[in-house]
């Protein structure tokens, strides 16, 4: 049965990707609220021990999803809410596998840094074009995408295996598919090839995927 759910969550990405690269609304408002469901069930139909943290980060994302189909900054707040919980509970996943004691902190603080220094200047690119009070708001929330993250990487270091690495690599696409969602919402100027919604939702889709899959693999 799982494997009926993957291929749903492939037919239902694609034609969702194929949307988003025509830039067609009505396309991609259709099969969004289909991808993360998918992908959800796909999970609880592949493992005896489902993590019920990371199925309501799954199902918080898919809220997130579903919340940004309409236009509007309240919209768009309300689904940043809503991702932010799922970041918090993608943390409390890792934070399952993470031994602190065995982790080198020079490169978790380096990375940290790294992340904190890419959020700042996704927000300094979209300042003047952002409504003042979602300013703090939004860097906050690449916060805690980056903490996502970091933890994700801890995660790696402690465990070291394929099913870490997978998952820490669907952490990095999950942050850049909303970096670039801030810029495709906010960013003024001249056009850019990420002013359409496909490489936002192509990493995000991935991302989430391989985050899944990740814990799939260290659960097994």
């Amino acid at each position: 049965m799982r494997f009926v759910f993957l291929v749903l969550f492939a037919v239902s990405s694609i034609a969702h990707l194929y949307y988003s690269w025509r830039d067609e609304k009505r396309g991609r408002a259709i099969t969004k609220p289909f991808l993360l469901l998918f992908l959800a069930l796909y999970y609880v139909f592949s493992t005896e021990n489902v993590s019920y943290l990371l199925l309501l980060a799954l199902l918080t994302s898919w809220l997130g999803d579903v919340l940004l189909i309409p236009k509007g900054h309240v919209w768009f707040s309300a689904g940043g809410v809503s991702f932010m919980a799922s970041h918090f509970l993608f943390i409390a996943v890792y934070v399952q596998r993470i031994s602190f004691a065995d982790v080198p902190w020079l490169p978790v603080i380096v990375l940290a840094l790294i992340y904190c220094g890419v959020a700042a200047k996704i927000i300094s690119m979209v300042w003047k074009t952002t409504p003042k009070l979602m300013r703090g708001v939004m860097y906050i929330y690449l916060l805690a995408n980056s903490a996502m993250n970091v933890f994700a990487f801890m995660q790696l270091l402690t465990v070291g295996t394929a099913g870490a690495v997978v998952a820490y690599i669907g952490a990095l696409l999950f942050f850049a598919s909303d970096c670039s969602l801030f810029l495709v919402r906010y960013y003024g100027g001249r056009e850019i090839v990420y002013k359409k919604h496909f490489t936002v939702m192509l990493t995000y889709i991935l991302g989430e995927l391989l985050i899944t899959q990740g814990i799939l693999m260290l659960t097994i």
